[in-house]
């Protein structure tokens, strides 16, 4: 009986079917397989019958790899030909069946071929592609003679397991040992892996062996070392190559623009990218994704729109996605949001990407609603924000201080359940650090699951700005047992202390920068200053800025403020010339500082020709802040009706600040009239703010007009405001003691007590007597003068006189402004008691010694 034909057996499908036909195909090969009557004939006839060889290379080419290895299995080992197992392993390889790999390797090993480098080489590449590195490797070091591409697989794939170190120990002893020659490809791989290590010295002796075989000619290679020069910070190396390239390709190109961008000279890539255009080498979609983001970085509009327009011309690049959401991206930051949002309306496919650019290109310039909204409206389209997306909504609501839009992509996060991851927690918080609700930060911050130093420091440096330094203290003693701070850790919690005028933490937080190494870092230095200058410490604050190496216009800034808070504003001139000439150009807060300072020192002629000099010289637009500070100068002068007029010819509407400057001025001089006219304007700015309340009952006050200062009271009641209660405070033994006017809860009030009613009458004895007028009560003589020792700042002194050691400074803080009682009494006791005092009030700086104020009487 003849055999009957292959094709019945295994009908053999045309090579245009689909992959559906051959799948049945394959099953009624296999049914026929099955029911074939040659299977229910003994192995012998199989043996002389049947063509196994064709028949396991037929399931292999219909791509079924169980039922091949099942027939290999049982076949008989002495027909099946070596090729055919090669066959099944390379469907093992391509389906990355490391199972069934293994298999015929078992199959191989028990069927008597000798086996080979050939078949060893074959089995090095499935365990290396099935993902057995360990394997592959035994298999590799019994092969006696290796193949370059073998090589090249193996250096490879333990770069890819980032196993740099084994990579080039294989390249080396490939070369040593066994004296096989690289080629172009090996270098490719081995620099990669230099790269990797940062090895320098191994990536050149690798650049020398390439120029002695020659390879230096081939493309692949000069792009590779390009990338590696690059890599390594060594931009002159990389360009080197790329000139001495005979044939560049546009990856040459794109590798040299890369260069230059990746190690910040946006410029010299621009450049390349002229010179490639000049050359006539057609950019690709690469070249174009890295020249863009240049021409964002560098502000190149024009630049940015021919590429556009190119692309427009040509029909390079429709609908690709990548390069609209680059254009997106170019466009924003260049300042040209009309045209990035006509980019992302054409788009016919948008992807996050897309949505996110264009939210990120609406809160960089300013308009947080619209990129609320276009959020909103991604969610509508059922496109899945990413990270960044949320994280730039988030930066949209800090940066404008939406509190309810911020908290309403909470809850969205909340239903996301991607609250708990780092990134997305941090910008919450510093959403609501920024909108000034510190109580739903702390919550967030509490609910981490995980935190960074970037989550302390948002919350310590959140506190600080929102008026809470003694809870970023706190808060920054926690840190220091889980996390080692750094240089931003001591950007945020010095204004804490600068704030707090907590000299002694400050200088605990100083040790821990000289401690860490952070004492260079221009933050850090800045802060310094800033908080021994605001801690009355203004001779350290100098002796800091003196030895900085390199002063920025911050460093300056805080300079002459510092001088100008202290009432030293010839000083802080001086440092203002002194910034000029050293080449550092002034800007509107340096402007701020430099007013303040003529302000608080009386300079009325200074002051105007530096506001003249700001908008003149500088072109400086004049803002709020400035005119604040001309109203404050002329007011503090006596010059009331020079102030009042200047306010009604501002170009600008003024607010609250502009005429509570003018009404401060009206209390010093006791201009009842003016002050009346002024506070009406006040009112209607901010009808809410019981401070130009007081204000004005003080001056009704001081002036013994007692109906109006009852009819204001009433007002105040009448609204339920609260007033904001005076206190003062001193730092003692690392702690801070609070006192209220008034209070008589702290354990050493009697002493207190007792101290003040001795300063009183030694003052009478020496003919000082309490000026009444600043009691501003209508009551008896012995009531305004028993109020008048119950002043919080005088409790403090007192407190700081009998607590502190000969020759110590007492140092004390009060929120508001100190009165001119306190002030007499204050120099009185530095008389007294031969101390020194330091008393910060809201306004500024009073040094008292030998019974002088170093304010003149002058505030």
């Amino acid at each position: 009986m003849a055999a009957p034909a292959l094709t019945t057996i295994f009908p053999i499908p045309p090579l245009n079917q689909t992959s559906k036909l051959n799948h049945r195909r394959q099953q009624n090969a296999l049914l026929c397989f099955k029911s074939s009557p040659i299977l229910t004939t003994s192995s012998a006839t199989l043996e002389t019958k049947i063509n196994y060889n064709a028949r396991i290379s037929r399931f292999c080419e219909l791509g079924s790899l169980e039922n091949a290895l099942n027939l290999l299995d049982n076949a008989p080992k002495s027909q099946v030909e070596l090729n055919v197992y090669f066959t099944v392993l390379k469907l093992c390889t391509e389906n990355l069946s490391l199972e069934h790999g293994k298999r015929v390797h078992s199959l191989i090993k028990s069927s008597g071929l000798a086996v080979d480098d050939l078949v060893r080489s074959r089995f090095v590449q499935m365990y290396i592609n099935c993902g057995d590195l360990r394997e592959g490797r035994r298999v590799f070091d019994e092969i006696g003679t290796k193949e370059v591409f073998l090589w090249n697989t193996l250096i490879n794939e333990y770069a890819k397991t980032r196993n740099f170190r084994e990579s080039i120990c294989l390249f080396k002893q490939m070369r040593r040992t066994m004296g096989v020659q690289p080629n172009s490809y090996t270098f490719s791989c081995v620099l990669k892996c230099f790269v990797g290590l940062g090895s320098v010295g191994g990536g050149e002796e690798a650049h020398g062996c390439l120029l002695k075989l020659g390879f230096d000619s081939y493309n692949t290679v000069g792009n590779s070392l390009i990338s590696f020069y690059s890599k390594s910070k060594r931009i002159d190396s990389a360009r080197q190559v790329f000139d001495e390239l005979f044939d560049k390709d546009v990856i040459s190109w794109n590798s040299m623009i890369n260069a230059f961008l990746s190690n910040g000279l946006a410029a010299k890539g621009v450049e390349v990218f002229s010179e490639m255009r000049f050359r006539e080498v057609e950019g690709d979609l690469a070249t174009m994704l890295s020249v863009l983001p240049a021409c964002a970085e560098m502000g190149m509009l024009l630049l940015g729109r021919a590429i556009h327009g190119h692309a427009i011309k040509g029909h390079i690049f429709d609908g690709e996605v990548k390069f609209n959401n680059s254009l997106i991206d170019m466009y924003a930051k260049c300042g040209d949001l009309g045209s990035a949002k006509q980019v992302f309306a054409k788009m016919d496919k948008r992807c996050v990407v897309s949505w996110t650019s264009m939210i990120s290109a609406f809160a960089r310039e300013g308009r947080c609603d619209a990129a609320i909204e276009l959020f909103r409206e991604m969610e509508a389209e059922g496109v899945e924000p990413d990270l960044y997306t949320i994280t730039s909504v988030l930066h949209a609501c800090a940066s404008n201080g939406l509190l309810e839009e911020g908290k309403a992509v909470h809850e969205f996060i909340v239903k996301g359940s991607s609250q708990s991851n780092l990134f997305v927690a941090n910008a919450l918080m510093e959403m609501y650090a920024k909108c000034g609700s510190m109580m739903d930060a702390r919550q967030v911050f509490d609910q981490m699951p995980l935190r960074d130093v970037i989550s302390w420091n948002t919350m310590i440096g959140g506190y600080s700005k929102n008026c809470l330094p003694n809870v970023a203290l706190e808060l920054f003693m926690k840190m220091q047992q889980v996390f080692k701070p750094n240089t931003v850790t001591m950007s945020c919690i010095l204004p804490a202390c600068a704030s707090l005028s907590a000299l002694e933490r400050g200088r605990e937080v100083h040790a821990s920068t000289l401690r860490h190494g952070f004492s260079s870092d221009a933050y850090v230095s800045n802060a310094l200053i800033d908080m021994y200058a605001k801690c009355g410490a203004l001779l350290l604050a100098r002796l800091l800025f003196d030895r900085m190496a390199l002063k920025d216009l911050v460093s300056w800034t805080v300079m002459i403020a510092g001088y100008g808070m202290h009432g030293r504003g010839k000083d802080s001139i001086d440092v203002f010339n002194e910034m000029q000439k050293s080449g550092i150009k002034p800007d509107g807060v340096s402007f701020i500082a430099i007013l303040y300072a003529c302000s608080h020192s009386g300079l009325i002629d200074e002051g105007w020709r530096f506001f003249n000099i700001m908008r003149n010289e500088y072109k400086i637009e004049a803002k709020l802040e400035h005119y604040a500070c001309l109203v404050d100068l002329f007011a503090r002068a006596g010059r009331l009706n020079k102030a009042y007029k200047f306010i009604e010819k501002m170009p600008i509407v003024p607010d609250s600040t502009v005429w509570g400057a003018l009404l401060c001025g009206c209390r010093t001089y006791r201009d009842v009239t003016l002050a009346e006219k002024v506070a009406e304007r006040i009112f209607e700015l901010e009808p809410e703010n019981t401070g130009f309340y007081v204000l004005l009952a003080n001056i009704y006050a001081e002036a013994e007009k007692w109906e109006g200062v009852k009819k204001l009271r009433e007002q105040i009641t009448g609204r339920e405001l609260r007033k904001k209660p005076g206190c003062s405070w001193i730092e003692m033994k690392s702690k801070v003691h609070v006192f209220v006017a008034g209070d008589r809860s702290h354990p050493h009030s009697k002493e207190i007590e007792s101290l003040l009613e001795k300063v009183r009458m030694r003052m009478k004895l020496e003919g000082f007597l309490p000026n009444k007028r600043y009691a501003l009560m209508n009551a008896t003589a012995m009531e305004k003068e028993e109020a008048l020792c119950g002043h919080s700042e005088k409790l403090a002194i007192a407190y700081g006189i009998l607590g502190l050691p000969p020759g110590k400074t007492v140092r004390v803080t009060k929120n508001l402004r100190v009165c001119r009682d306190c002030h007499e009494v204050a120099k009185f006791m530095s008389k007294m008691f031969m101390k020194e005092i330091v008393l910060r009030d809201s306004n500024r700086f009073h040094h008292f010694k030998d019974g002088r104020c170093s304010c003149r009487s002058y505030w």
